[in-house]
């Protein structure tokens, strides 16, 4: 396969629609937990804040600068993180890293629209910016419980 026809199979129309229409873009005004994460190699940024109520997301909000992959993970994302427990963010987090580094299995729902991201394996200077969005969620997830247990 040619280099041209790996890049318009790695941005495809899916994940450039996911790209163009983020959803809980923004801040929280009073979020109980707020992470920023960094990939060093390209620069993208992922700021999360979130709420939690009996141990699930509550409310969730997103700030994403990233190129068009790392702003389809957080489209993804931000649309299924509702109501899920610090266990599935982990879990999807992880399932998303090892879908890309070792060609492992999509992640478990509600995550499992990451999927379209597997074209993405081959290109190891992108997984940082694909993972950033549930990396800062699982941060904040764990920050947030610890706030109130402290």
């Amino acid at each position: 396969m040619s280099t041209e026809t790996d890049l318009i199979k790695l941005y495809s129309q899916r994940i450039l629609a996911l790209a163009a229409d983020i959803p809980r873009t923004g801040r929280l005004e009073a979020p109980d937990a707020s992470v920023k994460k960094r990939s060093p190699l390209c620069g993208s940024t992922v700021t999360v804040d979130l709420s939690m109520h009996e141990g699930k997301v509550s409310d969730y909000a997103q700030d994403v600068k990233a190129c068009a992959l790392g702003q389809a993970s957080a489209s993804v994302v931000g649309a299924a993180i509702i109501g899920c427990t610090p266990a599935q963010i982990d879990a999807a987090r992880d399932g998303l890293r090892t879908m890309l580094k070792d060609d492992g299995p999509t992640p478990p729902a509600p995550f499992d629209g990451l999927e379209v991201l597997r074209p993405a394996q081959t290109y190891k200077n992108r997984h940082a910016s694909i993972l950033l969005a549930l990396d800062a969620a699982s941060e904040a997830v764990h920050a947030a419980e610890e706030a109130r247990a402290g």
